[in-house]
């Protein structure tokens, strides 16, 4: 695993051991990121269930102006703590390391982000409560990308009560990329 692009070119991440966290593979993080090229530059970017932290660093060595994290377990957000500190993008970034929902709460009034990507346990319908929590939350505006990483079969068919709308689905062999923008 490695950053693909921009300024940290080629550095290789850590990730942590184990099935606690699914790093997004290189060839679907460059899928995304060609798809997100002209929106990153600037960007304040959010990047929930971290994991290692890959998205958001991949995002800030493209140019985002910031990329806060958002992961609850321990060992993957040392894990993101380290892979920033090697990245040499601490003055860029924040870690909040408690599940999401808390993290959102505690972030009102200190942020506004451009992007939100979020790459929850698949097939358990976080990333509806997450949805549910910005659907009237400070932190996103009416021009923020909603990027969810989930599971082929998950149903969005609630995004009309909650004013979102599904912008773009691009689907991969298990899982797709759901792109969503308030309507």
């Amino acid at each position: 695993m490695r950053i693909i692009a921009g300024t940290a070119r080629s550095l290789p991440l850590k990730t942590i051991e184990g099935l606690d966290t699914r790093p997004t593979t290189d060839r679907i993080k460059e899928t995304l990121f060609n798809m997100l090229q002209a929106e990153i530059p600037g960007a304040c970017f959010l990047d929930l269930f971290a994991g290692s932290g890959q998205i958001g660093l991949e995002a800030v060595s493209r140019g985002a102006a910031c990329a806060v994290f958002v992961e609850h377990n321990k060992k993957a957000a040392a894990c993101i703590e380290e892979n920033i500190a090697f990245t040499k993008f601490d003055q860029v970034t924040n870690v909040y390391h408690m599940d999401a929902l808390s993290a959102l709460g505690a972030m009102e009034g200190r942020y506004k982000f451009d992007i939100v990507f979020m790459d929850p346990p698949y097939n358990r319908m976080m990333e509806r409560d997450i949805l549910t929590y910005l659907s009237s939350s400070s932190l996103i505006t009416e021009d923020t990308l909603l990027i969810a990483e989930v599971a082929k079969e998950t149903d969005f068919s609630y995004l009309d009560e909650l004013n979102f709308v599904m912008k773009k689905w691009k689907a991969y062999k298990t899982n797709a990329h759901a792109f969503l923008i308030k309507k």
